[in-house]
């Protein structure tokens, strides 16, 4: 697995073919049938691990923290995944539930994911539809600077982490109005 996540990390999910892992791990194409149900398999198993490595890494930066130093802790952990990972985040991007015949795997890992955003809400005073709101901003202001930033979209020489502070503390204090 972890030669598949480095290939799409490097090159995009689009260059991920069974005959291309199998180049890169040095072993014939049908020895890959042993570990993974074909290339379909193989996208499921890498969403299940993207989710799973989200949901951890935002678990773990959420460990012993509340409100704003939780909010802020977390937006840097996701933002950090996600230019450490991006390959892999961007190709298993989609909304919880748009896929027919979910994986009950990749349910679970996006319900612990899913959960730390709640708790981060709640850490905020946001309730029901308001917390919802609130991890979509969260969400969208996180996914938007590290995918751009992963991209090489900024290239001022001002300093991205002094920027991304100020875009979260901004939208903190947005929250809490």
């Amino acid at each position: 697995m972890q030669a598949a996540v480095e290939l799409v990390n490097a090159e995009g999910m689009q260059e991920l073919t069974l005959s291309r892992l199998a180049e890169e791990l040095g072993i014939q194409t049908p020895s890959l049938y042993n570990h993974v149900d074909g290339l379909t398999g193989l996208q499921k198993e890498l969403a299940i691990l993207n989710a799973k490595n989200l949901a951890d890494c935002l678990s773990e930066a959420a460990i012993g923290k509340s409100g704003d130093d939780l909010f802020m802790a977390a937006a840097q952990a996701f933002r950090a995944y996600v230019k450490s990972n991006a390959g892999l985040y961007m190709s298993t991007l989609r909304a919880s539930g748009m896929q027919p015949a979910q994986d009950p795997d990749l349910v679970h890992e996006e319900e612990r994911t899913l959960k730390v955003g709640m708790t981060l809400m709640y850490s905020l005073g946001l309730q029901g539809g308001d917390a919802i709101h609130g991890l979509r901003a969260f969400r969208s202001l996180v996914h938007g600077f590290a995918t751009l930033e992963a991209a090489g979209g900024f290239g001022l020489p001002q300093d991205c982490d002094e920027s991304f502070r100020r875009l979260v503390t901004a939208l903190v204090a947005g929250l809490k109005k």
